[in-house]
């Protein structure tokens, strides 16, 4: 049985009526998951969809579950972001783990490694992008459906469980020797930061290229929360803020306003208040313009 079939299948079951499918197409990209775009069609009802189904094989392990609900977390407390609509964890007519949300139209990801691309619009989008940020690590996981189904860590072990996982994907994915990753490695478990000020809901992916736009200066839905769990919310700051985004101009992050500027808007709406003595920047080896700056999800952290 075709993907298509299934998926009528599906719906039909679970909504009670008959339901084509139309305009079925896979998006590229994605490491944890396949992706596809299509519309439901019942009678004259006419509904956009996304599909995220689990592969045979995965870049990286992430849980399904919990992916679907920091969607509907923050969708329920009025981020830009999809609707879920339903999850199968045992695969149901998809025979794979799948969920499935509302597709939001209109909108534009721009490509993180493009120069100039909220040209006229940076102060706009940056008061949202990082507002939104601050608005994630302000919120209680505790009483999110999120908070039901990840793991909590304590304050002090956020960056040490972040710093295992990482270390522990190298260890098994590594083609080669990674002697820079391995020091690099080694630097940030010998200078770990400062304990978490707080429990937040993590992103685990939040940046520039992340999100849509409708190119007038709004951001109309946070994407790829596939990397998202509980832990320390300066690991989002740090990521999103690193050069790697800047869109090669080194005087704005992101791309979209000086760094002071981004701190400022997200301490507003962070309810963990301000905290400039332990932001997050990159880690660096060596000394001099030609330092190596050492990336990495939820490890890129030091005391300023």
């Amino acid at each position: 049985m075709s993907l298509t079939a299934q998926l009528s299948a599906y719906l039909g079951r679970l909504w009670g009526k008959p339901v084509a499918i139309e305009k079925m197409a896979r998006i590229p990209g994605g490491a944890s998951r396949e992706t596809y775009r299509f519309e439901a069609v019942s009678g004259e009802d006419r509904t956009p969809l996304i599909l995220r189904r689990d592969p045979p094989g995965s870049l990286i392990e992430t849980d399904r579950r919990i992916e679907f609900e920091a969607i509907r977390s923050f969708h329920d407390l009025g981020i830009p972001a999809p609707n879920p609509i339903a999850i199968e964890e045992d695969g149901a007519e998809l025979e794979r783990p799948f969920f499935i949300m509302t597709k939001i139209d209109g909108g534009t990801a721009a490509s993180p490694f493009t120069p100039g691309v909220y040209a006229g619009h940076e102060a706009a989008i940056a008061e949202q992008f990082f507002g939104i940020m601050g608005r994630i690590a302000g919120a209680d996981p505790m009483v999110l459906p999120i908070g039901k189904v990840a793991d909590t860590v304590a304050l002090d072990q956020a960056w040490k469980r972040e710093l295992d996982y990482w270390a522990g994907v190298i260890d098994a994915d590594e083609q080669h020797p990674q002697p820079i990753v391995r020091a690099a490695i080694r630097k940030l478990y010998a200078n770990p930061p400062p304990p978490a000020r707080k429990l937040s809901v993590v992103h685990g992916d939040y940046r520039s290229g992340n999100f849509l736009h409708d190119g007038k200066g709004k951001i109309i839905a946070i994407l790829d929360w596939e990397m998202a769990h509980l832990g320390d919310p300066l690991e989002d700051f740090g990521w999103g803020t690193d050069p790697l985004w800047n869109h090669g101009d080194a005087s704005r992050v992101s791309g979209m306003v000086p760094r002071d500027e981004a701190i400022a808007i997200w301490e507003k709406r962070a309810v963990d208040g301000p905290r400039r003595p332990a932001l997050v920047g990159p880690l660096r080896l060596g000394e001099g313009p030609g330092d190596l700056d050492l990336l990495g999800q939820g490890i890129c952290r030091r005391r300023l």
